[in-house]
């Protein structure tokens, strides 16, 4: 099944794991810096990262559903900010 993969996914697939890991491994440095109350808001919000980068760069539309999810998380997470 692995022979089945092109070489190109494979390699993105890797990478993917490897700055899964690492983003990872910044999150636990962090929480052992500084408060989880700052850490963990900060770390919501890199989801905007995420659907910019889908949106300029392979051109993906959000749907209602998850325009209302994202919409719905950034706001709780900007909640989270205001009582810290």
């Amino acid at each position: 099944m692995l022979s089945k993969i092109m070489p190109k996914e494979l390699l993105f697939i890797c990478l993917s794991g490897v700055t899964t890991g690492a983003a990872w491994l910044c999150f636990y440095k962090a929480l052992q810096i500084g408060p989880a109350s700052v850490i963990v808001p900060i770390d919501k919000l890199s989801i905007l990262v995420s659907i910019f980068f889908s949106y300029f760069v392979f051109k993906e539309r959000l749907s209602l559903k998850a325009s209302i999810g994202l919409f719905l998380i950034v706001f709780g997470t900007f909640l989270m900010i205001q009582q810290h």
